[in-house]
């Protein structure tokens, strides 16, 4: 005989999955990892369902029990990150975000589509994010990020309330410092536009005039595809090698995209995506371009 299902057990069971978009946002903005925020969500809810019953039916608030697991996870694996990075082929970027797509929002939703397109998760922030302690990054994005109050953050952080906050002060330091003005986005969409025609025209001379002359590439292709090693700095430089890849390359296909929350590029070779192009643009002028080509980084966009 089936029994009927408690009312009460399927409202908790829908505010326990109900908390998997909130968690999969801290987890991405802690880790700058889609795969990494997913393993960090999948291991929280493990963790809540291998609780036993009477101890899950006693937690008074599961979404504050979850995401407290969920960055006490995500800090342990930020400070065994530095290590792993430290043998990553090249550079190491944050993985980039597509626009969201049509679909149900549901537990089995490709994990990009929940994923809150703001300002905490443009390439620019991510990286400014890359240079924090681990401590530092997980007090600033709980607190500023996600409103959650210092004896929140305390007990994730394993530090005073009063240490939290001088951490997420200076997290925001190094936010304040690395920041510059910037145009409004159809300024910077405009930009993005130019620079994609004087790269299919292979015109260095236009693409000088879109860089600052001390703008810097960095490239993340992981070991698995071509890319630069280190990071590639000066105007004439990036233009003259932008300028020489559309020589090089042929067949390849320029789309304008927004990435991380702002326009991009995405380059494809025979319909495949191969490399995802954010922009920090100040002024008028590009300061950085950050191309991942790490396939492995790519997989919410293809098809």
């Amino acid at each position: 005989m089936n029994q009927e299902q408690d009312p009460e057990q399927d409202q908790d069971l829908s505010v326990v999955i109900g908390e998997r978009r909130r968690l999969t946002n801290v987890a991405y903005r802690l880790l700058g990892s889609l795969a990494d925020a997913e393993d960090v969500v999948q291991e929280t809810y493990a963790r809540w369902y291998a609780m036993p019953a009477e101890e899950r039916d006693a937690v008074v608030s599961p979404g504050g029990w979850l995401t407290t697991v969920a960055s006490r996870i995500c800090l342990n694996q930020l400070g065994s990150a530095r290590a792993r990075r430290e043998r990553y082929v090249g550079e190491w970027l944050p993985e980039p975000l597509p626009e969201h797509r049509e679909g149900p929002d549901s537990a089995a939703a490709d994990p990009a589509d929940r994923i809150t397109l703001d300002e905490s998760v443009n390439m620019a922030f991510l990286v400014v994010l890359e240079s924090m302690t681990p401590a530092e990054r997980v007090a600033f994005i709980l607190h500023d990020v996600f409103q959650y109050p210092f004896a929140e953050v305390a007990a994730v952080v394993g530090r005073s309330a009063a240490a939290c906050r001088q951490l997420a002060s200076s997290a925001r330091r190094r936010i304040r410092a690395a920041q510059a003005p910037v145009p409004p986005t159809g300024v910077q969409a405009g930009i993005v536009r130019e620079f994609k025609r004087a790269w299919e025209a292979k015109d260095v001379r236009s693409l000088m005039d879109l860089l600052d002359p001390e703008a810097t590439v960095i490239a993340d292709g992981g070991g698995l595809v071509g890319a630069l090693l280190e990071p590639l700095t000066g105007s004439e430089w990036i233009a003259r090698a932008y300028a020489e890849s559309a020589r090089l390359v042929g067949g390849r296909t320029l789309r304008e995209c927004t990435v991380s929350g702002l326009p991009g590029l995405v380059v494809q070779q025979g319909g495949v995506t191969d490399t995802v192009i954010a922009f920090r643009i100040a002024g008028e002028r590009i300061t950085h371009i950050w191309a991942v080509r790490n396939p492995e980084k790519l997989r919410p966009w293809q098809g």
